[in-house]
């Protein structure tokens, strides 16, 4: 369904590009014509990416950098630009994140999520915006949230306030930079196994289960899906979206949302019995043994 000159020449810029689901989306915008940069922290990981990533005579460039110092953000974006001339598009993605109950985190634990996820993504946006306003060119800009940025999640407390403040950069620059030329976007993934996050995330097989079970359509995501949905929305084909955050989760935070979602449980006699109760005009409250 894609045109394979779709980001013909577009120069995309991916924070945390080297694996994962970064690495995922630079090689289908690769495949769809665009010039890529990648950078992370690991300069050996990102060396082999783009090994990888470039054959065939695609266009891949890495520079190693750390989302958490401004100075090796300037530096990094300074030669990604010498590299390729321009920025078209700012993917951040960047991200890190564990399971804790709350009252065991440390200040330094709580720091290592914000300053990667809600600093950096700030620190980069404003390298990247600054540099487009005086340019006068303008771009486009995709963060990676999550489906509990709007709502919050126990157990990752750190992540949900730094991806809620990811979303309010998002909406209110949306508004702030549009006479720039700039766009906002953002995706917000439910359940997309990468290695590392999910030991970090769901460390037992059965924590795992219990997880996919919350998704209506009873899987993950596959990578290719949350590719193509961040092409769609990096193309000029998504040019009057704005400030919008596209939820790619199979379903999983309505199936929490519904008060009454849990009756997915209810056996077909209980259903029956629930019937029979309702012609006669009774009811039950919770917590009675019906």
């Amino acid at each position: 369904m894609f045109d394979r000159e779709l980001l013909k020449n577009k120069v995309v810029l991916i924070t945390g590009g080297g694996t994962g689901l970064g690495r995922a989306m630079g090689e289908r915008f690769l495949e769809l014509g665009a010039k890529l940069a990648i950078t992370s922290r690991r300069e050996e990981v990102l060396a082999r990416a783009a090994a990888e990533m470039s054959v065939g005579g695609k266009e891949v460039y890495y520079k190693s950098c750390d989302v958490r110092d401004p100075r090796q953000i300037e530096e990094m974006v300074d030669a990604v630009e010498r590299r390729f001339g321009r920025i078209d598009v700012l993917i951040n993605n960047a991200a890190g994140n564990f399971a804790s109950p709350t009252e065991r985190l440390s200040p330094r634990a709580v720091d290592a999520v914000l300053n990667i996820v809600l600093h950096g993504t700030f620190y980069m946006t404003l390298e990247v915006g600054k540099r487009w306003i005086e340019q006068g060119t303008g771009g486009t800009m995709l963060n990676i949230v999550t489906t509990y940025a709007s709502t919050g999640s126990g157990f990752v407390v750190p992540s949900a306030a730094a991806k809620a403040g990811v979303l309010a950069i998002t909406r209110s620059l949306a508004v702030e930079w549009a006479h720039h030329g700039i766009r906002q976007a953002a995706i917000a993934p439910g359940l997309f196994p990468t290695d590392g996050a999910g030991s970090r995330l769901a460390p037992t097989p059965e924590l795992a289960e219990k997880l996919v079970n919350r998704v209506p359509l009873r899987r993950v995501g596959d990578q290719a899906e949350l590719a193509n949905l961040a092409a769609y929305l990096i193309s000029d084909y998504a040019g009057y979206l704005n400030g919008e955050v596209v939820t790619i989760d199979g379903g999983e935070w309505l199936q929490g949302a519904g008060q009454f979602n849990e009756l997915l449980d209810v056996t077909e006699e209980q259903w029956m019995r629930l019937a029979e109760m309702t012609r006669k005009g009774q009811s039950f409250a919770p917590g009675q043994n019906q």
